[in-house]
């Protein structure tokens, strides 16, 4: 699948490719692990020239670097601007001192979407997502705000990322309801070392049409291939903010490096894929510090799994999820069903029923 076999976002009228370039790494300013400004331009004209469409960025990547690093190219590249889809993300205060300078009350929205704007060298964003949750301020004055903004032509699409499940459908029903703009994505943390989003989340969306845009879909490089359990990394710039993989983790790594040896490609590859394969839109968002990064994850759309090692990855990565989702599987199918199969779902029989035929 190349990256110009596009699929819809969500519930709208919006094409992108089957995976996302994160442009978290474009900037080598203090605190981050990114790349030169001429690396990070070889990397969004690689991805471009390959027929990708989907670049997702945040008013706080590298102190706005990130942002004003995309403005500059596309500005030096007339006419490629409008065949994007260009997303970014509010809520990060940039302005130590000031309280109204982050979140997502009306005044900081359109104050951070100025700004992004300005960075960016454009009068439109594509899709403008909330960053994470403000409890301080009225969902719905979050969502009028938003839908403001679509109606005045500065941004096309919302989404949210990072906010719990409550909040997100309180937010996707009282838009429906009010004829506001809706959401049509979630970014949320997803991997195969990351799977609790499907305990809410992920149900969340499917039902409401919503697309899942993974962030660290290689959980902090750890399912890239560089690690083995007790050997050396190498070339890992975000070990020095987050540390290596624990001892639980790693039979999830070396699973996910069997499978690769198996099918002659990439753990990157191989994890990225099982995310494709996953049920709903999913669209992985795929980071690179060098050019021969961004090559090894865009593998990913050559690989396909088998039904055997997407059973293989999805026990050895089997999340613990919190209540109440452990009594919606194969307790509730047992309860609900008894026995019968139903869409393809199979069920069992509570045990005292086999025990006796006597019903009152």
């Amino acid at each position: 699948m190349p990256l110009d076999h596009y699929v819809t976002l969500g519930r709208s009228g919006l094409r992108v490719s089957p995976f996302a370039l994160g442009a978290m790494t474009f900037g080598e300013d203090p605190g981050g692990a990114g790349c030169s400004v001429e690396e990070s331009e070889k990397i969004l004209a690689a991805y471009l020239d390959r027929g990708g469409n989907f670049v997702d960025t945040a008013n706080f990547y590298t102190n706005g670097h990130s942002e004003r690093i995309l403005g500059d190219w596309f500005a030096a590249h007339p006419g490629r601007r409008e065949h994007v889809v260009l997303a970014s993300k509010f809520f990060a205060n940039l302005f130590p001192g000031d309280p109204n300078g982050g979140g997502a009350g009306r005044g900081s929205i359109v104050a951070q979407l100025d700004e992004t704007l300005r960075r960016l060298r454009t009068d439109y964003l594509d899709l403008y997502w909330l960053h994470n949750w403000d409890r301080h301020t009225p969902i719905e004055e979050t969502m009028r705000t938003l839908d403001d903004l679509v109606r005045a032509g500065k941004i096309r699409y919302i989404g949210f990322s990072n906010t719990p499940a409550w909040l997100t459908a309180q937010a996707q029903t009282t838009a429906l309801l009010k004829g506001w703009t809706p959401l049509i994505a979630l970014q949320v943390e997803y991997s195969l070392l990351a799977r609790t989003v499907e305990g809410e989340l992920a149900p969340l969306a499917r039902d409401q049409g919503m697309a899942l845009v993974p962030w660290s879909p290689l959980k902090n490089g750890f399912l890239s291939g560089k690690y083995r359990r007790g050997g050396p990394v190498a070339d890992s710039a975000r070990t020095a903010f987050v540390g290596g993989p624990g001892e639980d983790e790693y039979p999830v790594i070396e699973a996910v490096a069997a499978v690769a040896d198996e099918l002659g490609t990439t753990s990157a590859a191989v994890s990225l894929a099982w995310l494709r394969a996953r049920e709903g839109t999913v669209v992985p968002i795929v980071g690179a510090r060098r050019l021969e990064h961004l090559e090894d994850n865009l593998a990913g759309l050559d690989t396909v799994l088998a039904p055997e090692h997407l059973r293989r990855l999805d026990e050895v990565s089997a999340p613990d999820l919190g209540y109440p989702a452990p009594l919606h599987g194969a307790m509730r199918a047992m309860l609900q069903f008894a026995g019968t199969t139903v869409d393809g779902e199979t069920s069992g029989v509570y045990p005292p029923l086999l025990q006796s035929d006597v019903r009152y």
